[in-house]
This record gives structure tokens, C-alpha cells and sequence, in this order.
């Protein structure tokens, strides 16, 4: 996964917990996990609308 070791990930999870704290540590991951729906949803939104202007340039073909 993005070329990160154990060692890292666990160094990077002490450093979220140390930065927010255990009890605000399921707030981040709701927000965080919120953010990546949103961005998905609209990466997917863009898709569909995009598809018409590229089968109408097929179609001219």
C-alpha cells in the first residue's frame, strides 16, 4: 500500500493519536471517512456527465 511498511503505519497511526486523542480519533475517521465518499460521488458524477460529449464524438466518427 503506497509502498509503507508496519513500521511506518504504525508510526503514522501514533502520530494521529497523539495529535487528536483516542476519544476524538472515531470523529476523524467519520469526517475523513465523509470526505472520501463525497470525492468519490463527484469523481463518479463527473464520469456519467462527461460520457455523452465523448459518445457524441464517437458517433460523428
Amino acid at each position: 500500500m503506497f509502498g509503507l511498511g508496519t513500521t511506518e503505519l504504525i508510526l503514522i497511526l501514533i502520530i494521529v493519536v497523539v495529535l487528536f486523542g483516542a476519544k476524538r480519533l472515531p470523529q476523524v475517521g467519520a469526517g475523513l471517512a465523509k470526505g472520501i465518499k463525497s470525492f468519490r460521488t463527484n469523481m463518479s458524477d463527473e464520469d456519467k456527465k462527461s460520457d455523452p460529449e465523448s459518445d457524441d464524438a464517437a458517433d460523428k466518427k
